[in-house]
């Protein structure tokens, strides 16, 4: 980076700057990694010299903002500005790339997946022995994106048409509940929308990860759907699919599944209770396999180890921040960072952009309502309870298993799963299904019993409940489509929340997924 460290050296950094950002007509601007693109046109930014400080102020639909920029670099095509807040804030890193490079890259995604959608197309349709009508991509994530599922449609002779759909991009079992909702949306559409096709059957074809992982989420669709689809492994290279045979849901029920840790006493460390006293309400502690992460609200700030017979703390804020070693010096800091996070991470917070407030939201809810889950249902013990908890460690494949959001126990006896969303996610329904499969084979296993993970409580033999819980304007619009392509054995219930639910969780309806 090229410092500015005099008003000589600013003033010519100026008009460097001024004149590279005038050789573009339009600059995608993005704010560090993670944030939205703002289109700048020429008339849209102006850089400043004011106060010995170079200023870089950018207008659009929100207004005016302006940075102070500290130091600057070029990569390739590439403007990057280490930059702050005019008026204070955390420092960031300022992306400026020229728009035309940025749609030339997209469209070069987009022949490389259309091309590889053609590859799909020509190598099912010489497997089915069925002529190709159509192979074209889904729609992306966002207008002009380049979708990731390919899609086909073939016909052998006068019945009806076969539907196929593969992924155009590399996919593991991480995709198996998107790229199956992706599927099953599109088979609703060509059954019921403009244009209507009878379809005779639906094939996911999927390299071996992928396919295994869709061998495991086909048994808790309906009948119906069941019938119709078919599981092809697809290896790279090949030019032949392999057809996968796909379980009963009892089958995949009494598999044998890995047992769980039997629940011991837990006393947190010292270290960790000084530092919970500080803020009871907000903090919580959860134990890790090397010691305990602390939390507020739900976000990670600091760590507790043992080392060499001593406890240490490490603390900070973001994954890719560097962990500070609690010690007499770095102490301020660390007391600095409580303050900004009493500051900032609360429900009537002044600023709703900062960081610190919009970070981990679904970490957030978690921890609301791990304090008090009789929220989401009043018949619900209030302990114990198990956050993230591992049905399993891991899944098709050798892959990974995302963990359940709360597992809790009526006392009823009927096990819940618990999943949490705070924004759209078409994928819900399918998850949920998929978290109530995991915990129901442990539970036919008898290994949730044994690990006494609910004390001396008595766990019916009822299968568990599934909630499904999300503010009320963030269910996804295609929730109630996909929920319906659930088995009917699988009892699940939508929990619409109030959108203020940092103020307070408290459920706005409440019914049962039919």
């Amino acid at each position: 980076m090229h410092r500015l460290a005099d008003a000589e050296g600013v003033e010519g950094a100026r008009r460097l700057l001024d004149g590279l950002l005038g050789a573009r007509a339009v600059w995608l601007l993005r704010v560090g990694r993670e944030g939205s693109a703002l289109e700048l046109r020429r008339d849209e930014w102006e850089l400043r010299v004011a106060g010995g400080a170079l200023l870089l102020y950018c207008r659009g639909e929100a207004g005016v903002r302006a940075w102070r920029i500290a130091a600057w670099r070029v990569e390739g095509q590439t403007l990057l500005l280490e930059a702050r807040g005019h008026t204070g804030g955390g420092r960031a890193l300022l992306r400026l790339v020229p728009r035309a490079l940025v749609a030339s890259a997209r469209e070069a995604v987009a022949d490389a997946r259309r091309a590889e959608c053609r590859r799909l197309g020509a190598l099912v349709s010489g497997f089915a022995g069925a002529r190709l009508e159509q192979a074209r991509l889904s729609a992306g994530a966002r207008r002009g994106e380049p979708g990731r599922w390919a899609r086909m449609l073939l016909r052998r002779g006068a019945g009806p048409r076969l539907a196929a759909t593969a992924p155009a991009v590399p996919a593991g079992a991480e995709a198996a509940e998107s790229f199956l909702s992706s599927a099953l949306l599109w088979l609703s559409r060509l059954e019921e929308g403009r244009g209507r096709a009878e379809v005779g059957g639906l094939w996911l074809v999927a390299p071996p990860a992928l396919a295994a992982a869709l061998r495991e989420r086909v048994p808790l669709l309906r009948a119906s759907l069941q019938a119709l689809i078919s599981v092809y492994e697809l290896h790279e290279g090949a030019d032949a699919l392999t057809p996968l045979r796909t379980p009963t849901l009892d089958e995949l029920l009494n598999a044998p599944a890995p047992r769980l840790a039997r629940t011991r006493p837990y006393a947190p460390s010292p270290l960790a209770e000084a530092v919970v006293a500080r803020a009871p309400a907000e903090i919580d502690i959860v134990r890790a396999r090397h010691g305990e992460t602390l939390r507020y609200l739900g976000l990670p700030f600091a760590r507790v180890r043992r080392l060499a017979g001593r406890e240490h703390l490490w603390f900070g804020v973001g994954a890719g921040r560097t962990r500070t070693l609690f010690d007499e010096e770095s102490a301020p800091d660390f007391f600095k960072l409580l303050a900004e996070l009493s500051a900032h991470r609360r429900a009537d917070a002044p600023d709703r952009r900062h960081a610190l407030y919009r970070a981990a939201p679904e970490a957030w809810l978690e921890s609301l309502l791990r304090h008090d889950v009789t929220r989401l249902d009043p018949g619900l013990r209030l302990a114990p309870l198990h956050a993230q908890f591992r049905a399993s460690r891991a899944g098709a494949a050798g892959a990974a298993v995302r963990p359940v959001d709360l597992l809790a126990l009526r006392r009823d006896g009927r096990l819940v799963v618990v999943e949490l969303k705070v924004s759209e996610d078409a994928a819900l329904a399918l998850q949920g299904a998929d978290y109530w499969r995991r915990v129901a084979a442990q539970q036919r296993a008898g290994h949730i019993a044994r690990s006494r993970l609910f004390g001396d409580a008595e766990i019916s033999e009822e299968p568990p409940l599934v909630y499904l819980a999300a503010p009320l304007l963030r269910f996804h619009r295609a929730f109630p489509a996909l929920a319906r392509c659930v088995s009917g054995e699988i009892e699940m219930y939508r929990i619409d929340l109030n959108e203020d639910w940092r103020a307070g969780v408290r459920v706005a309806r409440l019914g049962r997924v039919v």
